[in-house]
């Protein structure tokens, strides 16, 4: 490739650390396509010969056979996808194929495929996190009144509802989602005929090119162009941050799956034994999940280190983008699958969790704001006096509905028999009818809408 230039080969350790097919072989989809849409802009300026592109086109799409059929030979030697492609063009068609490298360069040209191939796995996580959702939803529709302790510090708070708790992450998806479709809104400009770095003589037409591909416009600076990993760094950046809301959500999966805790349980899909204790069931699947936000946010990492000292235009260093980014990409998806799978698998202990939305005096807020509803107290005074209350009931080991009207009258005379009503964990939960709150008709009709919402986006 060098032949005019260079007299020599490169030295062995030089080829080693300077080759990136083994990793960006795997862009060979979006290399071919955007070759095939660069040659037919070529011929429509009258920059290479109709029967020119003719060939190269079919020369393409044999290539991309082959590959597709496991019949290509990739080569080290060769760098990269994009001189594996352009050599075994010129062994099937002749001196033709040098001329599919007119007005473009290797810059442009890997900047084009990886954004094409970003945009590409952005659609497919989009596509897994809503199916992702809608597992949430459809088990949050059939749990919209079972009850379960609500947690803060993870100390009993007040009770809520299991659908309540799982609609939250299906909101926390939906954010993921909006980071992703506005990453691919931005990364949507072609660089494709920016060049190596300064543009071209030639008369392209980069909107034709820009168009083919599925582009909102080409992009308007040919250093930027060429030098922007943004694309990469802001779709994982949205990894990164969906990666996390798995694990947190992978991570009350353990704890609840506990035989100490016991609120859920996981089948044989999603666990597994241990070599030792036969009576292990370990949520393994929740703790990789877990684990893989490592990987996915260290490629962040990992790539904004890389940028962050380059000048303008390209350096070498962007080899680098791709081999965490991929990793992570991956690892993402394998994780979205793994936490689509546990919501359909688990199983809810509803009478735990019952028992344990009880357990810790978890309505104690109701009773303060009974206090403040009934008796028309200032919320401080409520906040005191139902403390009072709960050390009365912890002083004789019962729980707050277990109390004796007698022994609350004693620290506040106006509680009437009334304020039974709001002690159960039942009444609790459907008393929260305020906007977003947990009582079951509003989660049963919040989850309905989701999945509403997910049939008319066709997912």
């Amino acid at each position: 490739m060098w032949g005019g230039r260079f007299a020599s080969g490169p030295d062995a350790i030089m080829e080693e650390i300077n080759a990136s097919i083994d990793v960006d072989r795997h862009l060979y989809r979006q290399d071919i396509a955007a070759s095939k849409a660069h040659t037919a802009m070529l011929a429509k300026q009258g920059i290479i010969t109709a029967d020119d592109a003719v060939q190269i086109a079919h020369g393409l799409d044999t290539i991309l056979s082959e590959i597709e059929g496991g019949r290509f030979e990739f080569r080290r030697a060769l760098e990269d996808i994009h001189m594996n492609v352009e050599s075994r063009l010129a062994e099937l068609i002749g001196p033709a194929a040098g001329r599919l490298h007119t007005a473009r360069s290797r810059n442009d040209q890997v900047a084009t495929d990886f954004k094409l191939w970003v945009r590409d796995t952005i659609d497919a996580v989009d596509a897994a996190l809503a199916g992702y959702q809608r597992a949430l939803a459809e088990r949050a529709k059939d749990h919209a009144g079972t009850v379960m302790p609500g947690f803060t510090h993870l100390q009993t708070a007040q009770p809520v509802t299991f659908g309540h708790h799982l609609l939250a992450y299906v909101e926390m998806a939906a954010r993921d989602r909006g980071r992703f479709a506005d990453a691919r809104r931005r990364l949507n400009e072609s660089p494709l005929g920016a060049g190596a770095l300064a543009g071209t003589s030639f008369p392209l037409d980069r909107t034709m090119t820009a168009r083919e591909l599925g582009f909102d416009r080409p992009a308007a600076n040919s250093l930027d162009a060429v030098s922007d990993r943004d694309f990469v760094l802001e779709t994982l950046a949205a990894a990164a941050i969906t990666a996390m809301h798995l694990s947190r959500f992978a991570e009350e999966i353990v704890i609840w799956t506990s035989p100490v805790v016991g609120l859920l349980s996981l089948s044989d899909k999603f666990t597994t034994g241990s070599s030792i204790m036969p009576q292990k069931r370990n949520p393994d699947a929740a703790e990789l999940v877990r684990a893989k936000t490592g990987r996915v946010a260290g490629a962040l990492q990992a790539l904004l280190m890389v940028m962050k000292g380059l000048p303008l235009a390209y350096q070498k260093d962007m080899q680098e983008d791709k081999d965490s980014a991929m990793d992570a990409f991956a690892a993402l998806m394998l994780s979205i699958a793994a936490m689509t799978g546990m919501v359909r698998d688990m199983q809810p202990d509803t009478a735990r969790m019952k028992k344990a939305a009880g357990e810790g005096f978890a309505t104690a807020t109701d009773l303060a704001d009974w206090l403040v509803r009934v008796l028309k107290l200032p919320f401080r005074e409520a906040h005191h006096i139902a403390g009072r209350i709960v050390a009365q009931a912890a002083e004789r080991g019962v729980a707050l509905h277990r109390l004796p009207l007698a022994a609350m009258q004693m620290v506040e005379p106006g509680i009437s028999e009334d304020v039974f009503s709001v002690l159960s964990v039942d009444r609790s939960v459907k008393s929260r009818t305020s906007y977003g709150g947990t009582a079951p008709r509003n989660v049963g009709a919040t989850a309905r809408k989701w999945l509403r919402r997910l049939d008319r986006e066709g997912r």
